[in-house]
């Protein structure tokens, strides 16, 4: 297995893979500048808090629109996400078996083995103390969190994680950033209670969501089954390979 980081401007990737195709760096360079031409000819693209319609476009503005369209936010939520799903489907289609692609923390994943996947959740006691157990038989899937109080993404809410797990990495992370805008209210409860009920409104694009506020979790859907972990982990260091 091979794992490297490739770290391009905004994009911080931790992959770890069977395969290391010869043109990866390119085809990652070539969807950055797609994006950014884009951008370039239609700057509401990424400043907007709403879902937008678009014509003729590259693939990854596609993506990223139809993952906005979904969960009821801007396109440039669903970035990271979009760019980790692409990564992994170009890995496959070069015969890869076992992929990995953290970007950020936005991950998009096929294996063959177990992966133990640690929660990160700011200041919250449950951060580094919880894992997931991702089967193969999973796999695919994207696992995306959005913060309120971690990172620098933009949140309208007071979740330490929301963390969605999906079919799609680019629909995860753009779903993860509409139901933690929804952590609001009087209290932890409150707002544990609020991002469920937005997350069920989304039951047919998620396969199940772990909502943390504080010392209050919940869930909606089937989560991966939890497991102890024994280290406080970082983004970028969020999973290990059994």
């Amino acid at each position: 297995m091979i794992k490297k980081r490739i770290h391009i401007q905004e994009t911080n990737i931790i992959l770890t893979s069977d395969v290391e195709p010869q043109y990866l760096l390119g085809f990652i360079n070539k969807c950055r500048g797609e994006l950014k031409n884009y951008i370039r000819m239609n700057p509401e693209f990424q400043t907007s808090l709403e879902p937008l319609k678009v014509g003729k476009a590259p693939l990854i503005v596609k993506m990223m629109v139809e993952s906005a369209e979904i969960a009821d936010v801007g396109p440039m939520a669903a970035v990271a996400g979009t760019i980790s799903q692409l990564i992994l489907n170009f890995l496959l289609n070069h015969e890869a078996q076992n992929v990995i692609v953290d970007n950020g923390g936005d991950i998009a994943l096929k294996t063959s083995k177990d992966v133990i996947m640690g929660l990160y959740a700011g200041e919250s006691s449950l951060s580094g103390r919880i894992g997931f157990k991702i089967r193969p038989r999973n796999t695919p899937m994207g696992i995306c969190t959005s913060s309120g109080t971690v990172g620098h993404s933009i949140s309208f809410g007071h979740a330490d994680s929301v963390t969605v797990f999906a079919s799609s990495a680019s629909v995860a992370d753009a779903l993860a950033t509409s139901i933690a805008n929804h952590a609001t209210g009087n209290n932890e409860v409150e707002q544990v209670e609020n991002c469920l009920g937005k997350a069920e409104n989304f039951r047919e694009y998620l396969r199940g969501v772990l909502v943390v506020v504080g010392e209050s979790a919940g869930t909606v859907g089937k989560i991966p089954d939890m497991v102890e972990t024994n280290k406080k982990v970082v983004l970028g260091d969020l999973f290990d390979v059994y």
